[in-house]
């Protein structure tokens, strides 16, 4: 009889030791995968030329060669999300978390001894993308296997809180070692500590043996449609439905939305709080709560429902924005904020829910991997807002034009339901 089946085939009654482990063991992979948040941290000193000149470095880089490091790991790690989701759904998370965890050791080894922009951009563009990418995919379908379908979203949340909430610890350590050793001694330290620390916790990463069956809701007739309806898809099935092509869009509605804020949110508050490293230390923890509270109430209300609330209050939150501004008011604009940070660290619980949900929970490192595409592709707004603060000299347009973008996702999030497989 299987290890953690309570008879044959019959569900537990709660979530077993075993697998409350592989979930704080993906939380802890994605605390070190969040370093990539903190990435401002170092940009400030990498374009400081008194500081690079004093510690060995030919000089400073250019902000757009401090900047390039973080858009090569935002790249690759989007588009390593799928072989790596494959990674994890044929060899399993513990494989695909050591080489993450070997990655982004060796990665940041390259950062911190070659003294150079090359080795920055390889070291953490490269190396770190690959690790984050591959590395991403693993806790996320190990965690859905453990859970039943009413606890979803709130385990997938608890599992993807750490890489929203890394921001939070790793930008005042990196500032520590920066300031008190070097610049090179920040990424040597990190590097060796990933490898070490993301090493162990992919060896606590496991499936359930076979046999095991999560905990189940308590019985309705809702209940049991929706345990029946479980369906498993391939890839290639996924992506014959038009809600695959549905949820890629939606992730990057979301996205779009959050990263505006995320990548301007010091400049935005600049006319009323120079201090705007305290907005983005409170995103951090928003960002990471978002994803635990929108995964709780999206097991409750259904995951159109969450993504639909989040996506028309952040809407109100980008229409107000420029009023909120020109009235510098502080406390509305931190508090608008806020829920954008909210909204965004949701949809990185809901979109993994989504998928698992839709297309079942066996492929679902390699149907994420693909979903995530909609993830870069909502790279492209803090960009364009920067073009447009250069050329109008504010956000005002990029809030409209996000806020739109919003309240085309509630729309389609209203329209897209779960597909139903053929002859299932």
């Amino acid at each position: 009889m299987p290890k953690y089946a309570k008879g044959y085939n019959q569900p537990v009654d709660a979530i077993p030791g075993r697998g409350w482990a592989v979930i704080l063991a993906g939380t802890t992979i994605n605390l070190c995968l969040g370093c990539l948040y903190a990435w401002s941290v170092w940009l400030k000193y990498l374009t400081d030329d008194v500081y690079m000149k004093a510690h060995g470095w030919a000089g400073a880089l250019s902000a757009e060669q401090a900047s390039n490091p973080k858009s090569m790991c935002i790249l690759i790690f989007a588009l390593l999300m799928i072989p790596g989701g494959k990674i994890q759904d044929k060899y399993g998370p513990t494989v695909a978390g050591s080489i993450s965890a070997v990655c982004m050791g060796i990665g940041m080894l390259i950062a911190g001894t070659a003294h150079s922009y090359a080795g920055i951009l390889w070291g953490f563009g490269v190396g770190g993308g690959i690790a984050m990418g591959i590395g991403y995919a693993a806790p996320v379908p190990a965690t859905r296997r453990w859970v039943g379908p009413h606890q979803v979203g709130v385990m997938i949340g608890i599992t993807v809180a750490g890489y929203g909430g890394a921001a939070f610890y790793v930008a005042p350590l990196i500032k520590w070692l920066i300031v008190s050793y070097s610049l090179s001694a920040s990424f040597i330290v990190l590097g060796v500590a990933y490898l070490v620390v993301i090493g162990i916790a992919a060896q606590v990463l496991a499936w359930p043996e076979e046999g095991y069956v999560p905990p189940q809701p308590p019985e309705t007739a809702a209940t049991k449609a929706a345990a029946a309806s479980v369906t498993d898809w391939t890839a290639g099935e996924m992506m014959g439905t038009w809600q695959f092509y549905a949820l890629v869009v939606l992730f990057c509605l979301n996205t779009q939305a959050g990263l505006l804020i995320i990548g301007h949110a010091a400049k935005i508050v600049k006319p009323f709080l120079e201090q705007g490293f305290i907005l983005v230390a409170a995103g951090g923890f928003m960002n990471a709560a978002g994803r635990v509270g929108t995964g709780k109430y999206s097991d409750i209300i259904g995951r159109d429902k969450a993504y639909m609330i989040n996506a028309f209050v952040a809407a109100l939150c980008f229409f107000a924005l420029p009023a909120i501004i020109a009235a510098k008011s502080l406390f509305m604009a931190f508090t608008a904020c806020m829920l954008a940070y909210w909204v965004y660290g949701g949809g990185l619980a809901l979109m993994p829910s989504y998928t698992a949900d839709f297309y079942g929970p066996k492929n679902l490192g390699f149907n994420y991997g693909l979903v995530f595409m909609g993830w870069g592709f909502g790279a492209f707004m803090p960009k364009l807002a920067g073009h447009i603060k250069d050329i109008t000299g504010s956000y005002d347009q990029a809030f409209y034009i996000a806020g739109i973008l919003l309240l085309v996702a509630v729309a389609l999030a209203f329209v897209t339901k779960k597909p139903q497989k053929r002859g299932a």
